[in-house]
């Protein structure tokens, strides 16, 4: 399964989000810059996730991004569905009825079975998805990176951060 960029930069910003002070945001501008993506590119997912209730976007010259809730209630897959759409990956268009086993309806009574497979597997995949938190990968990210990685990380998340007067 091929996922988009927007769902890997999302689940970054998001994550990068949950290290603000409350009531403190992160312009998508240094988000952009911070990860070496498209602003435009960056923004369209962000309005995804906004649309979701993942994120809260405040307007304005000092305005910016942050979680709209709790880092422990936002789960990948979360934002794979605001990203991605709740769609099913697999999509099947029943191609078995074609060709010579062009019949009626009643000749496949029963579902596609390669269709019920894949979508157990997605079931198992979305699963899996909806087990890991934001709190969890960023606490992770805290425990096991390189020391230096994480406090250039919250330097720079830091430094771009902007507070409501």
């Amino acid at each position: 399964m091929k996922l988009s960029d927007g769902v890997e930069t999302a689940l970054h910003c998001t994550a990068s989000l949950a290290g603000l002070p409350e009531g403190a945001v992160l312009p998508a501008a240094a988000m952009a810059a911070g990860f070496e993506v498209s602003p435009s590119y960056l923004v369209k997912h962000l309005k995804a996730l906004v649309a979701d209730g993942i994120l809260i976007s405040e307007p304005g010259p000092t305005g910016g991004y942050r979680l709209g809730r709790a880092a422990s209630e936002i789960t990948f897959l979360d934002i794979v569905l605001a990203v991605e759409g709740p769609q099913h990956a697999f999509r099947c268009k029943e191609i078995r009825r074609n060709g010579p086993c062009r019949l009626g309806d009643d000749a496949f009574p029963a579902p596609c079975g390669i269709k019920l497979a894949m979508w157990k597997a997605e079931a198992a995949y979305r699963a899996a998805l909806a087990d890991v938190t934001i709190a969890s990968i960023v606490e992770d990210f805290v425990e096991t990176s390189d020391p230096r990685v994480v406090q250039r990380s919250a330097d720079y998340v830091a430094e771009h951060t902007r507070r409501k007067p």
